[in-house]
C-alpha cells in the first residue's frame, strides 16, 4: 500500500462524482444536494482524505466557524460578572437554542464558537474578532434589552442575525415569536375553564417580549370584559416568580387564575401556591410559557405556551449562511406562531 496521503481524486473515485463536486462539498458551497454531500463525506472518511483547512480558508476567505455570542449590556467599564454565566447557562431555554443552532451548523459543515459579551471590551472583542476574520459571521442572543453589540454589528458591516426584536429598530436580521398571540392563547384558556378573578406575572419590562406577553394578555382579557388584571414584575428566574407569586396573593387572595410569562418563574410560583395551601389546578389555574424543560419537571406539570426555540435557533443559523454567501441581502425577520401545550396545572 502506497504511503501517500489520499489526495482530492482519491475522494471523487471512490464517491463516484467529479473532482469538483468533491471541492464544492469540501468548500461548504451549499448547492450541492444533500444525497450527494452525504456520498462524498462518506468517501472522506472511507479514505482518510484531511482537507487543508488553511488552504481552505485561503480560497474561501471563510473559517467555517461561526460565532454564538450570548451577549448583556452590562458595565461600561465594570469587572466579568462571574455569575453572569451562571444564569445563562443555567437556563433551560439557553440550552434549546444552543440545541437548535448546533443541530443545524452541524448538518453544513459549520462550527460553533461560543462567545459571551457581557462588559463594553468584551463586546469590542466579539466585534474585533468577527473583523479579523475569526468567523464567518455571528449569531446573537441577547439577554438585554439595550444591548449595543447588534447595532455594533450592524454599523460594521458584519453578518449577524439577531435572535428577538432589536430595540430600537436596526436593520438586522432577526427571529421572533408572536408573543401577544401566545399570551392571548393562555387568556382564552383561562376564560374557558371558568376562571374569573385571572392575573399576571410579567418578566422584565424593559424586555420587548415581555412587554408583549404581558400587553397580549390584558388585550385578550379586556375582550373578555375584564378591565383590569394585576401584574406582578419577575426576572425569569424560579426566585423572582416566588416573589411575585406571594406578592399577588397579598394584593389578589381571590385571584383564581395566573399567566406566568415563562416557565422557571412559573415553577417558583407554583410552589408558593403549594405552601399556602391553593390546590392547583382547582383553587388556581396556572399557565406558563416557553414549554422548557421545568415546564415538565413541576408537579403538576404546567400548561404553557409552547415556542419553538430550537426552529428559531435552526432559522437564525440558515438566515445567517444565507447573509454570507449574498451579502447584498436585505435584512428579514422569521416570525414564529405560539402554541398551546395542555398538562396539569391549568
Amino acid at each position: 500500500m502506497s504511503d501517500a496521503s489520499p489526495t482530492l481524486e482519491d475522494v471523487a473515485r471512490v464517491a463516484g462524482v467529479s473532482r469538483a463536486t468533491v471541492s464544492r462539498v469540501i468548500n461548504g458551497i451549499r448547492n450541492v444536494d444533500t444525497e450527494i454531500q452525504k456520498v462524498v463525506r462518506r468517501a472522506i472518511e472511507e479514505t482518510g482524505y484531511a482537507p487543508n483547512r488553511v488552504a481552505r480558508s485561503l480560497v474561501t476567505r471563510r473559517t467555517g466557524a461561526i460565532a454564538l455570542v450570548v451577549s448583556g449590556a452590562g458595565e461600561p467599564d465594570g469587572p466579568v460578572d462571574p455569575r453572569y454565566s451562571t444564569r445563562v447557562f443555567g437556563d433551560p431555554f439557553f440550552g434549546r437554542v444552543v440545541g437548535g443552532v448546533v443541530d443545524f451548523l452541524r448538518r453544513h459543515a459549520m462550527h460553533p464558537l461560543l462567545m459571551l459579551a457581557d462588559t463594553e471590551q468584551a463586546r469590542a472583542d466579539v466585534v474585533g474578532h468577527l473583523r479579523q476574520g475569526g468567523a464567518d459571521g455571528a449569531l446573537l442572543v441577547s439577554t438585554h434589552a439595550e444591548d449595543p453589540l447588534p447595532g455594533m454589528c450592524v454599523r460594521a458591516a458584519l453578518p449577524a442575525v439577531l435572535f428577538a426584536r432589536p430595540t430600537p429598530p436596526i436593520p438586522i436580521s432577526y427571529v421572533d415569536l408572536a408573543h401577544r398571540a401566545g399570551a392571548g392563547l393562555a387568556a382564552d384558556h383561562l376564560v374557558a375553564r371558568g376562571c374569573r378573578r385571572m392575573a399576571t406575572i410579567s418578566g422584565p419590562l424593559d424586555v420587548p417580549a415581555s412587554q408583549d406577553r404581558l400587553a397580549g394578555f390584558r388585550d385578550a382579557m379586556a375582550r373578555h370584559g375584564h378591565a383590569f388584571v394585576p401584574n406582578e414584575t419577575g426576572n425569569f428566574t424560579h426566585e423572582s416568580g416566588e416573589v411575585a407569586m406571594t406578592r399577588l396573593l397579598r394584593a389578589a387572595p381571590d385571584v383564581d387564575g395566573v399567566f406566568v410569562a415563562n416557565d422557571l418563574m412559573a415553577a417558583g410560583a407554583l410552589g408558593v401556591l403549594g405552601r399556602e395551601g391553593r390546590r392547583v389546578p382547582d383553587d388556581v389555574a396556572l399557565i406558563g410559557f416557553d414549554d422548557s424543560s421545568p415546564a415538565q419537571s413541576c408537579r403538576p406539570q404546567l400548561t404553557t405556551v409552547r415556542q419553538p426555540v430550537e426552529d428559531m435557533g435552526a432559522e437564525m443559523a440558515r438566515l445567517l449562511l444565507t447573509h454570507i454567501d449574498d451579502p447584498a441581502v436585505p435584512p428579514r425577520s422569521v416570525i414564529f406562531d405560539p402554541t398551546l401545550v395542555v398538562r396539569e396545572s391549568a
